[in-house]
């Protein structure tokens, strides 16, 4: 998923994450954000998702946090910017991610650790060659207009998400089902995709190839469900309070675009004794400043994974004293080249660039947050086969800095494109201060390192991303945490040719073979081979991109929180936190 503060302020995140689709890559997955699930070191920030079962109303009021039923629970956290939309289908951030995970909610989710959970789907069955799945679906989950909750809201939703019309950038996610691409190139009917609901509570989904992770995948954003008479003829159906309708634990009641979202408790929600916050009001601050006065002046009750970042100056004194937690998170720093355009086009150039950077300078002096310095896509914390960890199988040893060698490269390319000096080249990041930091560093670098100028640009976030997605830059800041916990969620979606989070627009017919055939095979480490092999050929041979470094994510809460973490992939999970 596409991260915007784990991604809009270095040091505080550095996805996951895992995930992860996402948003994407929004997640969350990521894209940027993007959205990975493990606890932080100190107690207030340690835990799981809350299983037990606690009854609903007034009486869970007091059984889980110990108060009377007429003193209400609020749990108060910010984004950094307004959610471009809170439609399923299209967001890829992860600022939207948090409060949409809030509204909505699919057959599956995936717990604080990345492991999947039943949600809509009450059972299923797998056929024996593990290509069909029939979920029976729950009879007592509504939409916030009355509506129930129906295959049929799935179906239609899979195919509309996959539809060409509506242009979602995680169509790709639903390739797992038969003829899912296909429907998505014009090639197929929507008839033809592998999703018919069998009766109003049983939905049959034909997989285009056996996916063992196929439950995970379902989790992701991408796959929930929406009603269609909110959605059909109204393309911004998901922009405004009086237009949304929703399925999740949470409604809203409260939309002040530019200022704050304010969430409350869904009564009809089926399982709402496992819900313990009343209200949840999300307020919009880009400046981390002014997030660390709100938690300090007692108006916001965290700070961290996408939600807030605590100022760069501030982060090591606030670790040291206990006052915040440091963890790593399935997450990735990077830079994106705009392989379209010269000279970013040559292969030289781009390992020019990325050879003449000082990783962990940056780290130390800039983020300050105990990151890994990045040489791959996939971060740690991401599984592979066989119960060990993909990073462990596969090192990410594909290049080192040498500033002599880049040199060398750097001339090489430029002469090869026919370019007698490093043409003028803008570096875009979203605003943050966090952002401008690491961007400032890595540019004084370049100009210390290969003589070269670049000039930086901050965007705000909804023009950050369309400038991406049109491919209207030279280099660009990104990052990506785990939609689920798969590496096939940080290669497939960021350097397979047709992925809608493929900004840089790097295409290498081998690239897409290697990760085509991950996707195809049933047999686990047969797919990690391929993903590894797809992760090689774009970094060692093709610089792809330029991997800066795997996130942390610094935290704060309030004393009294339970169940609020940061997840596997550096996202606030906060849908079945409490205060006691």
């Amino acid at each position: 998923m596409k991260l915007r503060s784990i991604f809009t302020a270095m040091l505080v995140l550095a996805l996951v994450g895992t995930m992860l689709a996402a948003c994407s890559g929004s997640s969350g997955g990521n894209k940027d954000n993007n959205a990975a699930r493990s606890g932080n070191t100190t107690d207030a920030n340690t835990g799981t998702v809350n299983q037990s079962e606690s009854g609903s109303g007034e009486a869970a009021n007091k059984e889980a946090g110990g108060k009377s039923a007429g003193e209400p629970k609020e749990f108060r956290f910010t984004i950094s910017s307004e959610p471009p939309s809170l439609d399923p289908a299209i967001f890829t951030d992860s600022q939207s991610f948090l409060v949409a995970v809030g509204l909505f909610e699919g057959l599956y989710r995936l717990t604080p650790e990345g492991f999947s959970e039943p949600a809509l789907a009450e059972s299923y069955e797998v056929s024996s060659d593990n290509k069909t799945y029939v979920f029976k679906l729950r009879k007592d989950a509504k939409w916030s207009n009355g509506d129930p909750v129906t295959a049929h809201d799935f179906e239609y939703a899979w195919k509309r998400a996959l539809a060409p019309e509506t242009a979602s950038e995680y169509a790709y996610m639903l390739y797992y089902l038969e003829n899912g691409q296909s429907y998505n190139a014009g090639e197929a009917s929507a008839d033809d995709v592998g999703v018919k609901a069998l009766d109003d509570y049983t939905l049959e989904v034909s997989l285009q190839n056996p996916t063992p992770y196929f439950l995970d995948v379902i989790s992701h954003h991408a796959y929930w469900p929406v009603n269609p008479k909110a959605v059909d003829g109204r393309p911004d159906w998901a922009t405004e309070i009086d237009t949304l309708v929703t399925n999740g634990p949470f409604r809203m009641t409260e939309w002040q675009h530019g200022g704050k979202i304010v969430l409350t408790k869904n009564p009809d929600y089926y399982d709402a004794g496992k819900i313990h916050f009343d209200k949840v009001t999300i307020t919009m601050v880009e400046e981390a400043s002014t997030i660390l006065n709100l938690f300090r002046t007692d108006q916001i009750d965290w700070i961290g994974a996408q939600a807030g970042t605590i100022p760069t100056d501030e982060v090591q004194q606030l670790i040291q004293s206990g006052e915040a937690v440091v963890q790593p998170v399935a997450s990735v720093y990077y830079y994106l080249f705009n392989t379209t355009k010269k000279p970013f086009n040559n292969v030289k150039v781009r390992k020019a660039l990325s050879m003449s950077i000082d990783r962990q300078a940056i780290i130390d002096n800039v983020t300050k947050a105990n990151q890994k310095p990045a040489y791959g896509l996939v971060p740690p914390g991401i599984k592979g086969a066989d119960g060990k960890m993909f990073r462990d199988m596969y090192p990410d040893d594909y290049f080192r800095e040498n500033i002599e060698e880049a040199k060398k490269l750097l001339a090489e390319g430029l002469q090869e494109e026919g370019l007698s000096q490093f043409p003028e080249t803008t570096l875009i990041y979203n605003t943050s201060e966090g952002h401008k930091a690491i961007a400032e560093a890595i540019v004084d670098q370049w100009r210390k390192a290969l003589g070269i100028e670049v000039k930086v640009a901050n965007m705000e976030w909804g023009t950050f991303l369309e400038t991406r997605s049109a491919q209207q830059f030279d280099i660009a800041r990104a990052g990506w945490g785990a939609d689920f916990n798969h590496a096939i969620n940080f290669t497939y979606d960021l350097i397979h040719s047709t992925s809608g989070n493929n900004d840089g627009r790097y295409n290498n017919p081998e690239v897409d073979r290697h990760l085509d055939q991950a996707l195809a095979t049933n047999n686990d480490q047969e797919a990690v081979n391929h993903i590894a092999q797809a992760e090689k050929i774009a970094i060692a041979d093709d610089m792809a991109v330029l991997p800066i470094y795997y996130y942390t994510t610094v935290t704060m809460v309030k004393p009294g929180f339970v169940d609020v973490v940061s997840d596997f992939s550096g996202n606030l999970y906060w849908i079945f936190g409490d205060k006691q």
